[in-house]
């Protein structure tokens, strides 16, 4: 289904650019019968939102969307991070500084359009959970990286915060505090 959704999506952008950007100016400026690749942009653009709508409803009804499996948990990170301002069963030695890990993310308009469909018809905006994940995780390791530089051992008071820059585009900003740590109290 994602393929069949991929080339539906990509069928709308080609079909929407050539027709706003070439077909638009062609047809103000020459005769007003359309030519045939003028048709088939406005083909593509029309069955590349039909494709995209079919695919994202069959998933829907197949249950797809909402009974995917979550991925596995993560690999251990190489520091320890907590959202708590207290470690158990360690104390905190030193307080290094404010570290923050930070990125832009946005998607493609042809998963922009599977969104939209998707906002239609109810369920999971898959594309933006996907979005949201890959950026989570570049500003979590932009985060630890600047832990390492200062030589902390861990990261406490862990907050992320994200904000909408562009249309499909977030903001997300992770931060925390980096310490040191005695070793583990018995």
């Amino acid at each position: 289904m994602k393929a069949l959704r991929l080339i539906g999506s990509i069928a709308f952008v080609l079909g929407l650019f050539t027709a706003i950007f070439v077909g638009i100016p062609w047809y103000l400026y020459h005769d007003p019968t359309l030519p045939w690749w003028l048709k088939t942009a406005v083909y593509c653009t029309m069955g590349g939102i039909l494709l995209v709508l079919l695919t994202v409803a069959i998933e829907q009804r197949k249950g797809k969307a909402l009974g995917e499996e979550l991925p596995p948990a993560e690999a251990r990170p190489r520091m320890l991070l907590q959202n708590s301002a207290e470690v158990p069963g360690r104390e905190i030695t030193k307080i290094l500084g404010l570290v923050k890990g930070h990125t832009i993310f946005a998607i493609w308009l042809g998963k922009d359009l599977s969104a939209l469909v998707r906002l239609v018809l109810g369920g999971e905006l898959t594309e933006y959970t996907e979005m949201m994940g890959r950026a989570r995780k570049i500003a979590t390791d932009r985060m630890i990286a600047k832990a390492e530089e200062l030589g902390a051992d861990a990261i406490i008071n862990i907050r992320y915060m994200t904000t909408s820059v562009i249309g499909s585009a977030a903001e997300l900003l992770a931060y925390g505090t980096a310490v040191k740590l005695s070793s583990a109290v018995t």
